[in-house]
């Protein structure tokens, strides 16, 4: 019963890891996200660059794998090749490892401070930039709860039967132990969470360093593998960039285990505490990786780009195959319309697709790059169409009312994001063409106000999705909630451009029509992002039937 505790003890810990690192990214993600916009702008100047903003990013987002996503998304659109992509990974997973280290430290007094810090901010303060700081101050100090709780239930286990014969075994089979470290690094979606595990069971003497060395080779290789497994439905341009990855970081690992087996460990590491030791291997082990690999982005590029290299006439099949509207359930009304709502769903994604470079665009997209998105549109109208043709013919057969209701609702989403698509492909790309034609540069000031406007209307996009997904009320009133933001946000860039323009400054004088477009069209999709929230919230009456007050 003591060991079932201890093990039930070690597993809420765990999750509580998991959750906190989840908390700080997903906090800097929403305060911070037109920041990270333009450090992942400034990286794609050149490989050095590339190295280094893509260390910064991964400290932000406390991981390399949200770092590797954004990369995806941006070689799928054409705005990244993939060899400056690489050189970004290379140095997001050296960010990674600079977390760890920084965790790692002996931080128990901060616990306190961090909770209560954070949980004024989060839930007392009023600005959503604060509310958002606050979370991830939150998630630090779970974190660091999380990793004493760890060390209080592994502390007792080293003294169990089973466990130090699994450790002695782990350490006189190292390719065991890499593969363990990479399945235990894949599973739970986190290499910043797995290697401060590991290290918290060397730090109590669970792990002898002989077994901890390849676990961290293997969450190393693990890293890797879960972009690469992420991104496996992406478009074989966005696969490339993981697979590279993942091919640095497996040969690395494998040279380095082949080093430690002829050599053994170490000198070095076994001066230090276990702990440290492991955790300074990880950091040692990803800062050779990025100056080791640096000099080979391009030959592995071209490498991944041959192995992802579609035969001749596979292309269009595959985008034929893309397709969620399956036409032999078309009499199972509730089949169906799940059918459609996946459609839908894809539809969603391809809107954000063309719509999540825009600000790239704005800044130094050329002519190709934005006829090449705005090419996605015709994909946009093709899909709704599909998708408008395919519920008329399911409203054919015998539906319930909740079924046709549902119906309507599905038509309905996807003719506002037919919409949004309309928006993005004649408006904004229209304004990004003009710019680079014109050679025209906006004001710092008026730039980050676009930045910030875009980065909320990308992440309204996903909350969108969701909410189409799983009717879930509460990101549906959070997405009606942001309606009313993002009117705020247009008005008040509204009246800093114009006093811009009082003041004479020439950028914004050239950029005003551009300016003032671009923000109207921002507001416009996001209000048809947020009609996607209106059928739920009607139905449990979270929505007032008219927004007038009522008189007399």
């Amino acid at each position: 019963m003591h060991f079932s505790l201890l093990l039930l003890h070690l597993a809420g810990a765990t999750l509580l890891l998991l959750y906190a690192v989840h908390m700080v990214r997903t906090g800097m993600e929403r305060a911070y996200a037109g920041l990270l916009r333009r450090l992942f702008g400034e990286a794609k100047g050149g490989t050095i660059r590339a190295v280094a903003g893509g260390a910064a990013m991964a400290v932000m987002l406390q991981s390399s794998t949200a770092v590797a996503m954004i990369a995806c998304g941006f070689v799928a659109s054409g705005l990244l090749a993939v060899p400056v992509g690489l050189a970004l990974l290379l140095g997001a997973d050296f960010g990674s490892a600079l977390v760890v280290r920084i965790l790692s430290f002996d931080l128990g007094w901060l616990v306190p401070v961090c909770l209560a810090v954070g949980g004024i901010m989060h839930l007392k303060l009023s600005g959503q930039r604060l509310r958002e700081t606050g979370r991830m101050v939150l998630g630090i100090g779970f974190i660091l709860l999380s990793l004493r709780f760890i060390g209080e239930a592994t502390g007792p286990l080293r003294h169990a039967a089973l466990l130090p014969a699994i450790s002695g075994y782990l350490a006189g089979d190292a390719m065991m132990a890499v593969l363990l470290g990479a399945l235990f690094t894949w599973l739970i979606h986190s290499s910043v969470a797995a290697i401060l595990m590991i290290s918290a069971f060397a730090a109590q003497g669970v792990i002898p360093l002989e077994a901890g060395l390849p676990l961290i080779l293997g969450a190393n290789m693990g890293s890797g593998l879960i972009a690469f497994w992420l991104s496996r439905s992406m478009d074989k341009a966005a696969q490339r960039l993981p697979l590279g990855n993942l091919l640095f970081r497996v040969g690395a690992a494998v040279i380095v285990l082949i080093v430690i087996e002829t050599l053994g460990v170490p000198v070095i590491l076994r001066g230090l505490d276990p702990a440290t030791a492991l955790v300074d291997f990880h950091l040692a082990f990803n800062a050779v990786l990025a100056l080791a690999c640096l000099p080979f982005v391009k030959p592995v590029a071209r490498l991944a780009t041959r192995i992802t290299q579609e035969p001749e006439g596979e292309g269009e099949a595959a985008r034929q195959r893309l397709s969620a509207l399956d036409r032999s359930v078309i009499a199972t009304p509730t089949l169906a319309l799940a059918s459609a709502t996946r459609e839908l769903l894809r539809m969603g994604e391809l809107v954000e697709q063309m719509f999540r470079p825009v600000m790239d665009m704005f800044r130094s997209g050329t002519s190709d790059q934005i006829a090449g998105l705005r090419g996605l549109d015709e994909e946009i109208n093709d899909t709704h169409t599909g998708i408008k043709l395919y519920i008329a013919e399911v409203n054919r057969g015998q539906l319930t009312a909740d079924e046709a209701r549902r119906g309507i609702e599905l038509t309905d989403v996807a003719i506002n994001f037919e919409y949004a698509g309309d928006i993005v492909a004649k408006n904004l790309l229209v304004l990004a063409a003009e710019r680079a034609e014109k050679a025209l540069q906006f004001s710092a000031d008026g730039l980050r106000e676009l930045d910030e406007l875009h980065a909320r209307v990308v992440e309204n996009m996903q909350l969108a999705l969701n909410v189409l997904i799983s009717n879930d009320v509460a990101s549906a009133r959070q997405l009606v909630a942001e309606k009313e933001r993002i009117r705020a946000m247009q008005r008040a860039s509204h009246e800093r451009h114009l006093s811009r323009l009082q003041s004479g400054k020439i950028e914004s004088i050239e950029t005003s029509d551009i300016h003032l477009e671009a923000v109207r069209a921002f507001k416009e999709i996001n209000s048809l992002l947020v009609a996607t929230a209106y059928p739920l919230l009607t139905r449990t009456g979270d929505l007032a039937s008219s927004r007038l007050v009522r008189v007399g």
